[in-house]
């Protein structure tokens, strides 16, 4: 494999753009609708929810065959390359593993990696050399060999489209050797287990040779189902496959629909209008919970907080205002106005709902320390002049009224500048990089939160859109890539905390839950990675 890049067209700078807006609508999904939490320690908040399985369904038996399952997205799919999507649950990264499926699956709750579509991925003794095994009788759906050389294709074809996740690929995969039609072996620069969550996700959805023709892309996967129908936006029609190496799927269909908003869609699943849905709003997820709908919470982290600019010229170049800021917002107080104070307010990275939570105390809220760092940033020329970019939604806006009064309270004077939409945001921060303040979220998965770390932190990273840059943050980055138990990664995480509760890349102030849930006559669907459904053995009674 090539790691040099190429030079970009204006159709791949296009592709990028679209790819960072879907990262960033996935990260910061549950700032929509009021799901992003607020403040203060998530020990302290008011929410009970907890990673896992809700609702457990008893036993249901044989399954049924038969009949068509819908389900609603967070979002509409827009694009049916994983090359060109960034895959995760809120992104329609389960509908596009009904088409291609993965090689690998994250069980949430062993907390494993387990083979989907390989038959295993074993590394050697120093986590150098990751071997991969295929499985028998797998076929792509056009009749064509699921083999070696059609895997290492497809990883090829999404690192040169510059998929989501090809920049940390390319630094950490040296080579790929495929010794025979079964194996697939990845050479590594050094030790790293981030291959495992990779193949988990968009470089795991194997694309079929003749998927791409010339500037021709036909959705050609080993999954579960095949395209029969997609209106952009809209829906997507799958039909079973028969020759599906596991088998014929239960159902015949997926339809795959976006209903706009979380309460229009809990109320479709509970009138039987869908029969599954994700879920990033905090009022309709307690409501289903408590109305004993089945599902998988997950709670990913730092799923809302605010980026500040810290360009030359910006005021969050000045270590001193940021700091302003950390002491000066409650984030409890955030949670209250959007939450009720229901949601999981914090100011740390990983709060304790999280596996990689620490003891790092937070910086905490001091509005009288954050008035005198705010006086000597004055003193030294700053007018305490800042604006804040968010977006044009009921939420949002409490939200921004609420930090807007509690920074002015300390002393800064902000503006609230408004955009009509996430891809008016995505824009101004990502590409114009024309903002101060602006509402954000990353969203580390559970499964292995290095990866948006490293590219949201290091200095250069693919999504670092607020310049920040500090040393010894990337020789910490760089430690946890090499990190291989979760034990060695979680002493690294501890450092990374410190760091930035010094440094403040980003203004943290909680994270929000998010739930696949379907009714209780649904069986068979399987959680993995970052929201992602599997369905290639859902059934309905």
């Amino acid at each position: 494999m090539s790691r040099n890049s190429r030079s970009g067209s204006r159709r791949a700078a296009a592709a990028a753009l679209a790819i960072t807006a879907s990262l960033f609508l996935a990260s910061c999904a549950g700032n929509d609708d009021n799901e992003g939490g607020g403040g203060g320690e998530s020990a302290d908040s008011g929410s009970s929810l907890k990673i896992g399985m809700v609702n457990e369904q008893a036993d249901p038996g044989s399954p049924t065959k038969g009949g068509t399952l819908t389900f609603s997205g967070y979002s509409p799919v827009t694009t049916l390359d994983p090359a060109k999507a960034q895959v995760s649950g809120s992104t329609g990264g389960s509908e596009l593993s009904a088409i291609y499926d993965v090689l690998m699956r994250y069980d949430p709750i062993e907390q494993t990696f387990e083979p989907q579509l390989a038959e295993s991925l074993e590394p050697n003794a120093e986590s150098t050399t990751w071997t991969l095994k295929l499985r028998d009788g797998v076929t792509f759906s056009d009749g064509t060999p699921f083999d070696a050389q059609a895997v290492t294709a497809s990883i090829n074809r999404y690192m040169t489209n510059k998929g989501p996740q090809s920049g940390l690929w390319i630094a950490k995969v040296a080579s790929m050797d495929t010794p025979d039609a079964t194996t697939v072996v990845f050479n590594l620069v050094d030790p790293w287990t981030g291959i495992e969550p990779m193949l988990s996700t968009g470089p795991g959805m194997i694309v079929a040779p003749a998927a791409q023709q010339g500037d021709q892309f036909t959705p050609i996967g080993a999954g579960a189902f095949t395209l029969e129908k997609f209106a952009p936006n809209e829906e997507m029609l799958l039909a079973s496959r028969p020759d599906y190496y596991g088998g014929a799927p239960n159902v015949d269909k997926l339809k795959m629909v976006s209903i706009l908003g979380a309460q229009p869609t809990s109320e479709a699943l509970k009138s039987g209008g869908i029969d599954a849905a994700y879920i990033r709003t905090l009022g309709p997820i307690l409501d289903l919970v408590e109305s004993d709908y089945p599902g998988f919470i997950d709670i990913p982290s730092l799923g809302y907080i605010a980026n500040v600019n810290m360009a030359a010229g910006r005021p969050g170049a000045d270590l001193r205002v940021r700091q302003a800021m950390a002491y000066a917002v409650d984030p409890a107080t955030l949670d209250v106005r959007a939450n009720d104070g229901k949601g999981l307010p914090g100011q740390v990275i990983f709060q304790d709902t999280s596996r990689w939570h620490n003891d790092v105390a937070p910086i905490g809220v001091d509005p009288a320390k954050a008035k005198e760092l705010l006086d000597q940033a004055k003193a030294d020329g700053y007018d305490g002049k800042i604006s804040y970019l968010t977006m044009q939604e009921p939420s949002a806006q409490a939200t921004a009224l609420a930090v807007q009064a509690m920074l002015n309270a300390v002393g800064f004077d902000v503006q609230i500048e408004n955009v009509n939409n996430v891809g008016d945001l995505v824009k101004r921060m990502y590409a114009d990089r024309d903002y101060d303040m602006a509402t954000a979220a990353l969203n580390l998965t559970e499964a292995d939160p290095s990866e948006r770390l490293y590219t949201g932190l290091k200095t250069g990273g693919r999504n670092n859109t607020t310049g920040y840059s500090d040393a010894e943050m990337d020789q910490l980055l760089d430690e946890l890539g090499v990190a291989i138990s979760d034990d060695d990664k979680k002493a690294v995480l501890v450092k990374i905390q410190e760091r930035a509760n010094e440094t403040l890349p980003w203004q943290v102030w909680g994270t929000g839950p998010a739930l696949d849930v379907w009714n209780q006559n649904v069986h068979g669907l399987q959680p993995s990675i970052d929201g992602i459904l599997l369905f290639d053995e859902v059934w309905k009674k």
